[in-house]
């Protein structure tokens, strides 16, 4: 392949991911609608104002690393197949190989951070069509009318895509929760027999809610008095325990035991947690605690 015809591809290949990062996030957005937040905030009006305003120039940044990490290895990689075998469509081909690569990728946040493979694989997988897709229909334009006119036309172009992509994706979210295939997250009502146990988080936190209403604390998290992250009160201490509600979630206020500090339901009621937000709601340090 001439280095013209890696050029042109790069090119149309940074347009088209930069094209679908907005419905993409659009998707992920609304699949959060079926987990729980925490109730951490992001930003609000204020915040959605400045990434729409940010958004032109942040997106052909993100489409061109997109297509340097990820799309073009992929495609090179394949490169070897697709002219051993010309009677197969090359955009096939690259399908294969952005699978393949975003398969490795996959890889690292699954390691690092725990992220689900197979889910954050598929993601990969899916953020390589339609890049795949708009060159293979560059390609065909460039060989019926020639190279395109210019790069302010082809991003005009991809910007009237992209609000197209966006809409549809939106217009889908809208319908899938009026009908009831996307349901909201609501978070499980425990009762006090349900509470009642042990409870495990991070760092060898440990709470121990027994049946009379006392609670055995083993380095658990507290506030921290001095900033807005969350302390350790290190030790075992004994403290009550009470059920209780906040903000429309069960959950368990603790006395005693360094402070006293409720720690609101999650998760589902076949595997239920226990959490708390210490500091700004919009970035504060989350803790949390899953019963044996």
């Amino acid at each position: 392949m001439a280095w013209g015809d890696i050029r042109r591809d790069l090119d149309a290949a940074a347009a088209g991911s930069a094209a679908q990062l907005p419905a993409a996030f659009l998707v992920w957005w609304f699949g959060t609608f079926n987990e729980d937040d925490y109730g951490v905030g992001y930003g609000g009006a204020f915040g959605v104002l400045c990434l729409c305003l940010f958004l032109p120039l942040v997106l052909p940044v993100l489409g061109l690393l997109h297509s340097v990490l990820h799309l073009l290895p992929g495609w090179a990689l394949v490169q070897p197949l697709a002219r051993r075998f010309p009677d197969r469509t090359l955009w096939a081909w690259r399908l294969a190989g952005g699978t393949l690569v975003g398969g490795m990728w996959a890889a690292v946040p699954a390691m690092a951070w725990d992220w689900p493979y197979a889910t954050t694989a598929l993601w990969c997988a899916g953020l390589g069509v339609w890049p795949a897709l708009w060159v293979g229909l560059a390609r065909r334009k460039a060989g019926v009318t020639g190279p395109s006119s210019g790069c302010l036309g082809r991003w005009f172009r991809l910007a009237s895509v992209s609000v197209g992509l966006f809409l549809l994706v939106f217009l889908g979210g809208v319908l899938a929760t009026v009908t009831g295939l996307l349901k909201e997250y609501e978070p499980p009502k425990l009762t006090r027999e349900q509470l009642t146990g042990v409870w495990h988080g991070e760092d060898g936190a440990e709470l121990r809610l027994l049946p009379g209403g006392r609670a055995v604390l083993t380095d658990v998290p507290v506030p921290d008095p001095d900033g807005w992250e969350a302390a350790t009160c290190h030790g075992t201490h004994t403290g009550t325990w009470t059920a209780g509600t906040r903000d429309g979630r069960t959950g368990v206020s603790l006395s005693g035991g360094c402070a006293t500090t409720f720690w609101s339901a999650s998760g589902t009621e076949d595997e239920p947690e226990l959490f708390v937000m210490f500091g700004d709601p919009d970035s504060g340090d989350l803790r949390v605690l899953e019963r044996d």
